[in-house]
Parts: C-alpha cells; sequence; structure tokens
C-alpha cells in the first residue's frame, strides 16, 4: 500500500480528449474572467452547446493557471484555441500569459446580443467557443465580414512600446484642447478685443502677455516697456503692444471686480496647466522620434513621406502587420474601406464603411493631406488627376466639389502600400534564424 502511494505522485492525468481539438471562448470581465470549452466530443455529449462546461477563474497569475490546468484536463496545450472579444484593456495580460505559452489566440469585434436572449457571462463565453468551433472546425462562411475571427499574433516591440506612448499623448492633446477652448472663453469674457491684434489667444506670445498683465487695467496701466519685456522672438510688435492697451483702455470686457478675481485666478491656473502638457507632449515626441528612427517599420513608413509621429501612430495601430490577411483586412481596420450600397437603378452610391478607429481615421487623413500639399509628390499628381474625373464641378463656386472620395482613394491605396512594405518585411525578417534576427531588426 505505502509502495502505491509513492509511486502514485508521479503519475500524470491522460487527456480527457487526447484525439481532437478544444475551442475555448473567454468572456472577459474586469476581476474575473468566463472561460467555455467547446469540441466535437463535448457537443455530442451535451447536445447544445450552452450545456457545455465552463470554467470562472480570477484576473491574477493563479486564476490563469487554473484555466491552462482545466485545458490540460482535457486536451494537450497544443490542440487548444482561445477566441476573445477586443473589449477595453482587461484582456491584454491574458493575452500576453497565453501567448507566452504559445497558445493560437484569435480576437473579433464586440458583438451584439440578439434582444430577448438571456445574457450570462457562461453564455457569451460559451457563445465565443461555438463561434470559433464553427469557424475553424466545420469551416463555416459568414456573410458579415465583423463575424469573421483572425489570430492574434504578438505585437512587435516597437510597436508594443508605441502603442502607450500614442494613446498617452492622445490624451495629453485631447486635456490641451480642453485647456486651450477654457483660455479662449476666459478672453472672449475679459478683453473680447484681444484677438484683434493677436489671432491666436493660446499663443505662446499671448499667454506670456495673459500671464503677466491678466485683466485689460493691468495692461493699460503698465508701462509700455514693461510689455515689450515678455515679448517672444519679439512678438508681438510694439506697434501692436500699443494697440492692445489702445484697445484695453476702451475694452467691452466685464467689470465685475468679484467677477475678474475668478476669471484671473482661473486663467493663471489654466496656462501653467496648459505648458505642463505640452512640455510632457514635447518630451514624448522627442522619445516617440527616436524610437521610429530606430525601427525598421519606422523607416519603411518614413521613407513613403510619413512624418515620425503619424507613422508612430501606424505602427502602434497596426501591431503586427501578419495579424491582417491582406490590404483590404487592414483598410477596414483603418476606418478607410469603401462600402458601396447598389440596388436596381436608382440606388447607387459609395460611402466609408463604419468600421475602425477615430484616432486611425485622423492619422490617415493627415497623411494624404500632408501627401497632396506637396506638388512633387506623386500623390499630389495622383489627386491633380483624379479630381477632374471622380468630381463634380460647381459653376458657381467655379470649384470642384466632393473632393474628399478622391482622398479616400489615395487613402486607401496608400494604405494598401503600406501593408504591402511591412509585410514583406515581416516575411523576410521571419526567415531569419532566431539568434541572427536581433541583429536583422537593427535599422535598415
Amino acid at each position: 500500500m505505502r509502495r502505491k502511494e509513492q509511486a502514485q505522485p508521479h503519475l500524470k492525468a491522460v487527456p480527457m480528449l487526447l484525439q481532437e481539438s478544444l475551442y475555448i471562448g473567454v468572456d472577459i470581465g474586469k476581476h474575473q474572467h468566463v472561460a467555455g470549452f467547446v469540441s466535437k466530443t463535448l457537443l455530442q455529449r451535451h447536445e447544445r452547446f450552452e450545456a457545455c462546461p465552463a470554467l470562472a477563474f480570477e484576473q491574477s497569475r493563479e486564476g490563469f493557471r487554473a484555466l491552462i490546468d482545466r485545458i490540460r484536463e482535457l486536451v494537450p496545450l497544443e490542440q487548444a484555441y482561445i477566441l476573445l472579444e477586443s473589449t477595453g484593456h482587461y484582456h491584454r495580460a491574458l493575452v500576453q500569459y497565453l501567448q507566452e505559452l504559445d497558445l493560437p489566440v484569435y480576437i473579433m469585434p464586440v458583438q451584439k446580443r440578439p434582444a430577448g436572449m438571456i445574457k450570462t457571462d457562461k453564455r457569451d463565453a460559451l457563445g465565443l467557443a461555438n463561434h470559433l468551433y464553427n469557424q475553424l472546425e466545420l469551416g463555416v462562411q459568414l456573410s458579415d465580414k465583423t463575424h469573421l475571427v483572425r489570430r492574434l499574433l504578438p505585437a512587435r516591440e516597437a510597436a508594443l512600446q508605441l502603442k502607450g506612448w500614442i494613446r498617452h499623448r492622445y490624451e495629453l492633446m485631447h486635456e490641451s484642447t480642453q485647456r486651450k477652448n477654457k483660455l479662449t472663453a476666459i478672453c472672449d469674457e475679459l478683453f473680447p478685443e484681444f484677438t484683434w491684434v493677436l489671432k491666436d489667444p493660446n499663443g505662446v506670445a499671448a499667454l506670456a502677455l495673459r500671464e503677466h498683465f491678466p485683466t485689460p487695467h493691468a495692461m493699460v496701466t503698465a508701462p509700455l516697456t514693461m510689455l515689450a519685456q515678455h515679448r517672444v522672438s519679439h512678438h508681438p510688435s510694439v506697434q501692436q503692444l500699443v494697440e492692445l492697451q489702445r484697445l484695453a483702455s476702451q475694452t467691452i470686457g466685464t467689470k465685475d471686480a468679484v467677477r475678474q478675481r475668478g476669471l484671473v485666478l482661473e486663467q493663471q491656473q489654466l496656462i501653467r496647466e496648459l505648458r505642463m502638457l505640452q512640455e510632457h507632449v514635447q518630451q514624448l515626441d522627442v522619445e516617440i522620434v527616436k524610437l521610429v528612427e530606430r525601427s525598421r517599420e519606422g523607416q519603411i513608413l518614413t521613407s513613403m513621406g510619413i512624418g515620425p509621429i503619424q507613422a508612430a501612430a501606424i505602427m502602434a495601430a497596426i501591431g503586427n502587420v501578419l495579424n491582417f490577411e491582406n490590404g483590404a483586412a487592414l483598410k477596414a481596420y483603418f476606418g478607410w474601406a469603401p462600402k458601396r450600397e447598389q440596388s436596381g437603378t436608382t440606388l447607387d452610391y459609395d460611402q466609408l464603411a463604419h468600421t475602425g478607429t477615430r484616432t486611425m481615421k485622423q492619422t490617415m487623413f493627415l497623411v494624404v493631406a500632408n501627401a497632396i500639399q506637396r506638388k512633387d509628390c506623386e500623390w499630389a499628381k495622383l489627386y491633380e488627376r483624379l479630381v477632374p474625373r471622380m468630381c463634380s464641378y460647381d459653376e458657381r463656386k467655379r470649384a470642384y466639389s466632393e473632393k474628399l472620395k478622391v482622398m479616400v482613394r489615395i487613402a486607401g491605396q496608400r494604405t494598401e502600400m503600406i501593408y504591402a512594405l511591412l509585410k514583406q518585411d515581416a516575411e523576410i525578417l521571419s526567415k531569419v534564424p532566431p539568434r541572427a534576427r536581433a541583429t536583422a531588426s537593427d535599422p535598415l
């Protein structure tokens, strides 16, 4: 009996489903996830996917280990496939953990649940597992492209670093815009004529004057030499300062002393906050440019005439270009895929599909806008050729209208070129031996 007990710890449980694949759907939560398990045998045994087994596990290393132990009880890890919905950021730790174990992770956009259907975390997880089973095991064809699953490969090192920086930069820029809007509103209330001389009330020179002379009275009573001391690179000119004092003496801004004190304090704090945000953006830009210049993807994108900040945003959004099947998939991800509606002879028009993210739509719009402004650029020449062909001519305005259609066309072509070049480079790197890959990843 003792010999049997001593030998028992060395025994390993044989996986239950040794000869088939296991499809796992994970419903992501903030503190706890739910995994559903579906396979051919499990479906035969339970007759419907809603009755298949599920596991709730914590968002922790112990919880992740519990998931892996449960998978090993059913199949070897090599036969497991996992599907998640791309929701927020709570799934990232789990994805990283699974990819470190070389488990194939698939992802799909969040799906709208049918009205009236009972919604539980277990049902959602099993629904994802069944969805993955249908596509990978049974090869079910789907007419709705948003229901397709795609393999999620780990992001490249540079893209992983840039992802957080670009998101943080976007948030800083958004907060800077909020401060600027508030400062503009304060200027309109305190000294609305200020913008008659300095068009941008939030420019460097304008903020320097507003900080030291926050009210029209302070600007009128200050000596001209003192105003000149706070100019930035001799801007504004002495004549402009004289004009500011004249306008301040007869301004229609608020005269309420109590209201002025409140606005002055708010203005001082907003100016300091704005400068701090702008300083942080500048620091980020320096680091982003350095990383883009060192990376292979960054050099490819900048060689196409794309600025380093825009190239960084593209790299962060793509992550790993091999996650996209073709250029059309990348266009849809960027939000520049055209959608055509046609029925008979009365309905026939094109528009952009409601896909992609606002950040990438803005980024690609700026990329195209910058390209067509450069007269020596081939994209600008293409734009000039396409405008007469694709746009209608307005006789009253004596100009072409609906030029956005041409920009959509060029944005799609540029995206396809980005995809082709990045994929070619990624395929070349994939053929390099692991030991030599570090050297091959050096700048071109």
